[in-house]
């Protein structure tokens, strides 16, 4: 089946518009459902999560999140890409509903459930995990016993799984980085270092074919940035956050990263 058309334009071009990406939705997730979906499908339904995150799009990421979570299919890739946009929509309204953003990680951990009894040994997925219940150790003191121990299980076991895998050293370099936070130094740079050498292997990545996931180089870039600025370093945070807009022109965190330098 050929990639919608739209899809190719919104990732693609800087002058893309919400209203095309969401056009595109419903005839993404259509192919998608219809059959066993190819990879070309679902990289496109992984550019809508994508720009969704980049653009800030509560509404969309939420609608995909809902339509991807059926609990009748058992495509272990459609639960993965339910959990990415659960994580992703916890990540938009987090600052300004840190309860849904909560249950949105919640969600995110159940899909991934299914996901992992079918394909224990899938990296992709219990990095994702670990990501999910580490933020949610955060949000939820509560489940902070649980959570917190097995976050950092899962991401040393995709560690081990696939030690250069950059989705797998992104999402451990963020959860380090999370916890820097009132750090000293020293645990600061191991983190900027962390999320360095993610950038490197989505580099890396690049030159290769393209397969699923494919998703996170853009904010790879992003987060080395943010941690480069949070620990005093202006310079390479700017060089992070620009090739991360050279990649993702929409990316709102990484605009707004950018201002932060600029207005000194």
């Amino acid at each position: 089946m050929a990639l919608c058309p739209v899809v190719s334009f919104v990732m693609r071009s800087r002058h893309s518009t919400r209203r095309a990406a969401l056009a595109c939705i419903a005839w993404v997730l259509a192919a998608a459902t219809a059959g066993a979906a190819g990879e070309g499908e679902w990289l496109d339904i992984e550019g809508q999560i994508q720009y969704g995150y980049y653009t800030e799009d509560a509404r969309a990421l939420a609608n995909l999140a809902t339509r991807l979570d059926s609990k009748e299919d058992t495509d272990p890739l459609k639960a993965y890409y339910a959990a990415l946009a659960y994580y992703r929509l916890s990540f938009t309204v987090e600052e300004a509903d840190p309860a849904r953003a909560a249950e949105g990680l919640e969600h995110c951990v159940a899909s991934l459930a299914g996901v992992l009894q079918q394909r224990a040994d899938w990296a992709e997925a219990l990095a994702l995990d670990g990501a999910c219940l580490g933020s949610l150790a955060q949000l939820k003191p509560l489940r902070a016993p649980f959570a917190g121990p097995k976050s950092r299980s899962q991401l040393t076991r995709a560690l081990q799984l696939e030690p250069r895998n950059p989705r797998v050293l992104m999402l451990d370099g963020w959860r380090e980085y999370e916890h820097a936070q009132g750090s000293g130094r020293a645990v600061k740079d191991g983190a900027c270092a962390k999320l360095q050498r993610a950038v490197a292997a989505f580099e890396a990545a690049r030159r290769g074919e393209e397969h699923v996931p494919e998703w996170g180089t853009a904010e790879g870039y992003a987060l080395w940035g943010r941690c480069e600025l949070d620990r005093g370093e202006p310079v390479a945070a700017r060089d992070a956050l620009e090739r991360a807009l050279l990649i993702a022109p929409e990316f709102a965190l990484a605009r707004r990263l950018i201002a932060r330098i600029t207005a000194g």
